[in-house]
């Protein structure tokens, strides 16, 4: 199996309706990574998403039960003006923290992954199935995102932090960097629950020099 992944941050300012589940309200964030591999008979693409942090503690209790994907409690900062957006959380577990500031952008420049605006757009709109951490580490959630309007914004980031990329642990130095950024406002979204992907158990790495020895 090979993979490409790339990784971006999601904010959703309202949780719209999850098809045959509530609708809930409040802000929402969520770490995602582009994943393609390859298996037995075709390429495949969708979504993973490590984490999920929202400020509401219905969410909380509901996701992973009543709809899929597990949620962690955080402690949101927003603000937002025609021009500007600032978007800044905590998460109550002390284990993330993210911080970005951006401004609306007269054109799609600086990127070495994407040519244009309509290239970065479509990479973001075709995979929408994604995948979700669960409290069992052998299954994600799965959920199809789906929307009447598409339509992305450029937007130049002056700041960005966030302590998931940043885990030097986590991601190598120069593995994760920013490429670009992309806006989408006022835009209506349903999710829908799709079947839970299994996630085989995969042996560890043998440390260096030392070898498996058959009894």
């Amino acid at each position: 199996m090979s993979a490409l992944v790339s990784g971006h941050l999601l904010r959703l300012g309202a949780v719209v309706r999850v098809v045959r589940g509530p609708g809930l309200r409040g802000e929402n964030a969520a770490h995602r990574i582009a994943v393609r591999w390859d298996g037995p008979r075709a390429t495949h693409t969708a979504v993973f998403i490590p984490r999920r942090d929202t400020g509401s503690t219905l969410t909380v209790l509901a996701g992973g039960r009543l709809f899929p994907g597990l949620h962690h409690q955080a402690c949101f900062d927003v603000r937002e003006t025609p021009g500007e957006l600032h978007v800044a959380y905590a998460s109550r577990d002390g284990s993330t923290r993210v911080s970005v500031d951006t401004q609306m952008a007269a054109q799609f420049e600086g990127s070495t992954l994407f040519a244009n605006l309509e290239e970065a757009s479509k990479f973001f709109q075709k995979d929408s199935a994604g995948y979700s951490a669960t409290r069992d580490r052998h299954r994600l959630d799965g959920l199809r995102l789906t929307t009447s309007s598409w339509q992305v914004q450029p937007v130049h980031v002056r700041a960005a932090h966030s302590s998931f990329f940043d885990d030097l642990h986590r991601f190598p130095p120069g593995s994760a960097t920013l490429d670009c950024a992309l806006l989408m406002r006022d835009v209506p979204v349903t999710w829908s629950p799709l079947a839970p992907m299994l996630v085989p158990e995969v042996p560890l790495p043998l440390p260096a020099g030392n070898t498996a020895r058959s009894e």
